[in-house]
């Protein structure tokens, strides 16, 4: 594999051509109306995987939208890595917000990315990560260095929740039988300081829905004598954390696990600074759970945010009304051992508990997921360590990270594999924001840095 730094610097702008037009197909899993993106896109997917050289490559129809398989069997004898990714994207509202628009892929050079990076949405989140795979893997097929075997798996409802994904894996475990899975759709703390992601963190969505009269109300005539859902609900929310930043829902930490001083001392190894965090985001104080620092705070503690609140007049000017009824968009994210259902009837318990009985509540769960963590003495994270020291230079650091990924705990239980997070985004990559970009460098480094996982992985296994 010494020749893979020439091979992609020959193929560099090929590589950029074809991840541009990836990009411009607006695969928007959570809308209705890009739902023939979203095929077309798996559609693109599928004849990447056949051009890189896979031998046998299938759109498996599910309840939702297909998932690409792809394989390359070189030996039955020989380990199978499963490499996982996801070809939808987030929706890209606020649109006024892009500095170009998200479905059509620009280059731009910035402080952080001087080699230039890619703007579009899901440039980084997931299809760059995605494409990686494949142009590692075309890599290993032109130059017959592929040392074992390959499947893929590619899912168009990540960004929903990945159910369908849940029903294809269940019904098809001997497909998918592998000795390690691989995704890249997580970060790294730098260009200069490779990390693996060895934990992730379990999601709770859900969204309320508060109501008072039966019908929008005149606020003069009306205001004062009844409930107004909006105050109500905002008052209930403002009532799930205490002075400290505490959840106050009753049981929501019974099974949090508490990490050593010792491994709290380890994750204080990694690179940070709170200015520059500050700096970046241009806030004047970070806020948070007390008793934690911040990247205990987004990694290791869980939380629960708004994420949408919304109800009455929005529009211009004014209209004294007092609104039927008021919504908000809720996620909580878990810590391993806390299970993702037992906490979604947990909110739903308390929540309708602490409504007045003015007005009505009704709760829907959304999707979920759990936590996970993997250990960084399996062969797995050891041959991603290798990988990722011999193309930068130095050693990867291992994280937790704040976000979910809740097939990976999927996998674990139906597939009884290990998964090795080997992210190559940044935390300024603006995933699920306005502005998303992706690296040249990291895309390039990581087509690099994966046949080397390859490699070592067999390598190890022996």
């Amino acid at each position: 594999m010494n020749n893979i730094k020439n091979y992609v610097q020959e193929n560099k702008e090929r590589f950029i051509n074809e991840l541009v037009e990836l990009l411009k197909i607006p695969s928007v899993s959570a809308d209705s109306a890009y739902s023939q993106d979203v095929i077309d896109t798996a559609e693109a997917v599928k004849i990447s995987l056949e051009k890189a050289g896979c031998d046998f490559v299938e759109l498996c129809e599910t309840p939702g939208y297909p998932i690409v398989y792809g394989e390359k069997i070189i030996d039955k004898n020989l380990p199978t890595v499963l490499v996982y990714g996801h070809y939808d994207v987030q929706p890209p509202d606020p649109m006024e917000l892009w500095t170009s628009p998200p479905f059509e892929p620009v280059i731009k050079t910035t402080e952080i990315h001087p080699e230039g990076a890619i703007f579009a949405r899901g440039s980084c989140d997931d299809k760059g990560q995605m494409y990686m795979h494949v142009k590692a893997f075309e890599y290993m097929i032109a130059n017959n260095c592929l040392p074992c075997n390959v499947k893929f798996m590619i899912e168009g409802e990540e960004e929903v929740g990945s159910k369908s994904l849940s029903w294809f894996v269940e019904r098809n475990q001997e497909k998918l039988a592998n000795d390690v899975i691989l995704i890249s759709d997580t970060g790294m703390i730098s260009n200069q300081q490779p990390s693996i992601t060895t934990g992730l963190r379990g999601l709770s969505y859900v969204e309320v829905e508060v109501t008072g009269p039966n019908r929008d109300l005149h606020s003069g005539l009306y205001g004062g004598a009844v409930a107004n859902p909006i105050n109500i609900l905002a008052k209930m929310i403002a009532s799930l954390h205490d002075e400290n930043n505490h959840i106050t829902i009753p049981g929501f930490y019974d099974k949090v696990e508490e990490l050593s001083t010792e491994e709290r001392a380890e994750m204080a190894k990694a690179p940070f600074s709170l200015d520059d965090y500050k700096k970046a985001l241009d806030i004047a104080d970070i806020h948070g759970e007390t008793g934690y620092v911040t990247n205990e705070r987004n990694s290791i503690r869980p939380t629960l945010d708004v994420n949408g609140i919304w109800g009455g007049y929005t529009g211009e000017g004014a209209k004294t009304v007092i609104a039927s009824k008021a919504y908000a968009k809720i996620s909580m994210r878990l810590v391993p051992n806390q299970d993702w259902e037992e906490i979604t009837e947990l909110f739903k318990n308390h929540f309708e508990s602490i409504a007045p009985k003015s007005v009505k509540v009704k709760v829907t769960p959304h999707h979920g997921g759990q936590g996970y963590v993997t250990p960084i003495d399996s062969i797995g994270y050891q041959a991603a360590n290798k990988a990722y020291t011999e193309t930068f230079g130095v050693p990867a650091i291992p994280v937790r990270s704040g976000g979910s990924i809740p097939i990976v705990a999927l996998f674990e239980k139906e597939l009884k594999s290990k998964t090795i997070l080997m992210g190559f985004g940044l935390d300024s990559d603006a995933i699920h924001s306005p502005n998303e970009h992706f690296g040249i460098f990291n895309y390039l480094k990581g087509i690099e840095t994966i046949p080397l996982f390859y490699k070592y992985f067999v390598e190890l296994s022996k």
